[in-house]
């Protein structure tokens, strides 16, 4: 349905960059600048401006690349929806998945393996990055469906519940903190060490405070770090109090490598939502794998 130019076009758009494109797309880069110019031969109308050693989109430049980017999502779509028509188990398709870290890591891979070896037509790309990273991953048409924590929701994009955890104040095993529970006001005395700005579990733990009058300021943050799998390590080698969602330390705590330090008063919940942009919401593809994965994790509560 698109034609190999447009794929091109698309690509430099995504990169705002030729060489780039021809690098992903494994042709030369004077291909690539022949492919922009029949284009614009086509439209008659510049699609890219230079400026200096780089080049942005032109106004019609990013109102192709908008509704390339609608063409694409049908095409997409045509292709599953059709499939299935003809036969359900043979049913073709890609899943571009963003998930946050909890979920990518301690949720999704055994979900992911059902559903391919239901789906074995259907090729899965899952990106894993903080829920900030893939609400605007999904803005951006990177990502099909999405699955975050979210407290604020946007108008542009629907929401629909997936599963909760709990998240929970942890130290090492050998630090002094172990044994020990803590009032809120020796917490805010306490060395932490927390995730990056844009993690759902620093804004899980933020809320939680905030409704103790306590904010980030107050905090004795020792260290932050990107990433669940860094802080656990962290928190496994030091001293200091870190905040982890219990489904990443089952096994360390099972193990007793790390242990929980309650803290009075203190308890942090957080929701999970399957996210998608506005008016998608009929792709059949993204449905299926929703439906599979709370088929799976009800499940997993049954059992």
């Amino acid at each position: 349905m698109i034609s190999f130019s447009h794929r091109v076009f698309m690509e430099v758009a995504a990169n705002l960059s030729f060489s780039k494109a021809a690098q992903v797309l494994f042709i030369t880069q004077p291909a690539i600048s022949k492919h922009i110019k029949a284009l614009e031969d086509q439209y008659k109308l510049p699609l890219f401006e230079r400026r200096g050693n780089s080049i942005i989109l032109t106004e019609a430049g990013k109102k192709l690349n908008e509704y390339l980017l609608q063409a694409t999502e049908i095409e997409r779509k045509v292709e599953y929806d059709l499939s299935v028509l003809s036969n359900q188990s043979y049913a073709a398709g890609h899943l571009r998945l963003g998930a946050s870290t909890t979920i990518a890591l301690y949720i999704l891979p055994p979900i992911l393996s059902g559903f391919q070896r239901q789906y074995a037509n259907v090729g899965v790309q899952l990106v894993n990055r903080n829920s900030e990273y893939i609400l605007n991953a999904l803005l951006n048409h990177e990502v099909d469906i999405g699955i975050i924590e979210a407290d604020n929701k946007l108008t542009t994009v629907s929401y629909k519940p997936f599963m909760s955890d709990e998240v929970v104040p942890v130290c090492s095993a050998k630090s002094a903190l172990a044994g020990k529970s803590l009032t809120l006001k020796q917490l805010l005395k306490t060395p932490m060490a927390l995730r990056e700005r844009g993690s759902g579990t620093l804004t899980a733990l933020l809320k939680a405070l905030a409704s103790h009058h306590i904010k980030p300021a107050d905090l004795s943050v020792k260290i932050r770090l990107g990433g669940t799998e860094a802080l656990k390590n962290f928190l496994l080698a030091d001293q200091c109090l870190g905040f982890m969602p219990r489904p990443s330390i089952v096994r360390e705590l099972d193990e007793g490598d790390l242990v929980e330090v309650p803290v009075e008063g203190l308890k942090i919940t957080r929701n999970f939502y399957f996210i998608r942009r506005k008016g998608t919401e009929d792709y059949g593809l993204t449905s299926d794998f929703m439906n599979y994965a709370l088929q799976h994790t009800l499940q997993k509560q049954i059992v």
